[in-house]
């Protein structure tokens, strides 16, 4: 019986940031957290999915979910319904998402279109999801900026730091005005293993580790 066994860890995380902000390596490590997905013994797939894939053209660094363009904005909304009709069938696991909504809304805005994505968050609140903002401070993009340029197949879209600042006040923004609870983590010190262990911190404060199927509210 499902009560012979400890609670079941159900976190579902969306993390967002602009580049350099070791986004993709926290949703890998937190994708093998114990405290996120449970003590393992060996390892096992579980989901770790991206709005950054770039499945709309068969070319490397095409579009995709965030930078479509105009004509493919029936693709991409229907992506984000289907995305959300994924996490609802499959509630009872656990989700991480490198990117997602938020990247598309600011890129979007940049390209002067807007997109109300209430109906997206009002699914993913009822689902427990959570927003984690990855961020650093404007003296220590260059530090990384360089840590990048080392193994990046494509280092020319590191070249304008100004433009990721940008974007960076824009996703705190648009964070702040987003339905589900959210964290801001300051990565500057390239600790990835100690950013996991403050999201599982504050995970555990706001009971976002589980699947209760009526999620705490919205806040901060």
């Amino acid at each position: 019986m499902c009560s012979e066994f400890p609670p079941k860890l159900t976190p579902k995380i969306i993390l967002e940031g602009t580049r350099l902000t070791h986004k993709t390596d926290i949703a890998f490590a937190l994708n093998e957290h114990p405290r996120i997905v449970g003590p393992r013994k060996y390892r096992y797939h579980s989901p770790l999915v991206s709005a950054e894939w770039c499945a709309f053209t068969n070319i490397p660094w095409g579009r995709g979910l965030i930078n479509f363009a105009e004509q493919e904005e029936d693709l991409a909304l229907e992506t984000y319904r289907t995305w959300l009709h994924l996490f609802e069938l499959l509630k009872y696991y656990s989700w991480i998402v490198d990117r997602f909504h938020l990247s598309t809304q600011v890129y979007q805005k940049s390209q002067g279109r807007t997109y109300d994505f209430t109906w997206l968050e009002q699914g993913l609140q009822k689902l427990g999801f959570a927003l984690v903002v990855c961020t650093r401070s404007e003296e220590s993009f260059p530090r990384a900026r360089a840590a990048r340029l080392a193994v990046s197949g494509n280092p020319g879209q590191y070249g304008d730091l100004n433009r990721f600042i940008a974007e960076q006040e824009e996703l705190r923004a648009a964070a702040a005005r987003s339905l589900l609870p959210h964290l801001q983590i300051d990565v500057s010190d390239d600790d990835v293993q100690g950013a996991c262990g403050r999201i599982a911190d504050w995970l555990q404060e706001k009971r976002l580790l589980g699947f209760y199927d009526a999620p705490p509210a919205a806040g901060t």
